[in-house]
């Protein structure tokens, strides 16, 4: 237990420094972004219309921008050491406050798609995958090939075409109740199910032919209940840890997703962010970024060192 506790700890500090070091990169993309970093924070705060020189440089030495890039970074830094994020320069509001509201939403659609993904992949790869070759299986890989192989706006906009403007059964964009959440987390449910049914699928293949598998048939167990004693937890190992690979693919479906929907959440934020060149919110939201994918590939690891017994003997995960 004491080694185990130690892997975490290590695994933890792992995550903080590829969050650091993800939000250092934000910080330095934006910096080498051409133009007038002052003039794009002025005009996503004022509006086009109402903007002056006067206006701009007021901001620029008010945000400290004037300032060499080593000190308005180590700045940054003095205040995450004390758990500050800093202020947003467009809404003047706390970077944290900001982060936590539309975080929330993003978690809420991308559980909601990801739980939905399984629900269509967990069965359709376990039924392709006792049975390769055959016309289900050649369905399923064709239907994931397609589904891969489609631009997740193009998706979104086949749904709200066919189920809001069409059928007018749901809201097409916008936040207002449940249902507008739902097409957004059907676009991502249907990017991620192209993937993960053909790792479910594969998974089951592998351990059907696997030797233990043979011998449990020897020993006169049918083929089902050797599965289900036998193969399940062998063919979970690899489904869990794509599990956490597909938190990539979540963090760009989101940004495609939640600006195609008007979806209040971290990937509409970090656009209008972006846009605006608003450095302090980019950061926070990269550090946040990094943090999510780091502790979600350690939860993935300790969901292997639960499933398989040899990692526990190893003391590894």
């Amino acid at each position: 237990m004491m080694q185990l506790a130690r892997i975490i700890g290590a695994r933890l500090a792992q995550a903080a420094a590829v969050a650091l070091v993800l939000a250092t990169l934000c910080f330095a993309f934006v910096q080498a972004l051409p133009g007038d970093l002052a003039l794009s924070v002025a005009a996503a705060r004022t509006g086009q219309d109402r903007l002056t020189p006067e206006l701009t440089e007021r901001i620029r030495r008010e945000e400290g921008l004037d300032r060499p890039l080593s000190v308005q970074y180590a700045t940054w830094i003095g205040r995450l050491a004390s758990g500050d994020l800093g202020v947003s320069m467009v809404s003047g509001r706390p970077v944290g406050e900001e982060l936590a509201t539309h975080a929330r939403l993003t978690l809420v659609l991308g559980l909601a798609g990801w739980a939905l993904s399984y629900l269509v992949a967990i069965p359709l790869g376990l039924a392709a995958g006792r049975r390769p070759g055959g016309w289900l299986d050649r369905v399923t890989q064709g239907l994931a090939v397609l589904l891969a192989s489609t631009p997740a706006f193009l998706v979104g906009v086949l749904l709200i075409s066919l189920f809001a403007l069409w059928l007018r059964w749901l809201p097409p964009a916008g936040y207002r109740s449940v249902a507008h959440m739902v097409l957004p987390a059907l676009t991502l449910a249907l990017g991620l199910a192209a993937y993960s049914v053909r790792v479910v699928r594969n998974a089951v293949v592998d351990v059907r032919s696997a030797f233990f598998m043979t011998y449990a048939e020897i020993r006169g167990l049918p083929p089902g209940a050797a599965f289900r004693r036998h193969g399940l937890r062998n063919a979970a190992i690899p489904v869990v840890t794509f599990m956490a690979l597909q938190m990539a693919y979540m963090i760009d479906g989101f940004v495609v997703v939640e600006t195609l929907f008007g979806f209040p959440g971290l990937g509409n934020l970090l656009i209008r962010s972006l846009l605006a060149r608003d450095i302090p919110m980019i950061m926070g939201a990269g550090l946040l970024i990094g943090l999510v994918y780091a502790l979600a590939n350690l939860a993935a690891d300790l969901a292997c060192y639960r499933l398989d017994p040899r990692l526990r003997r190893m003391g590894s995960v």
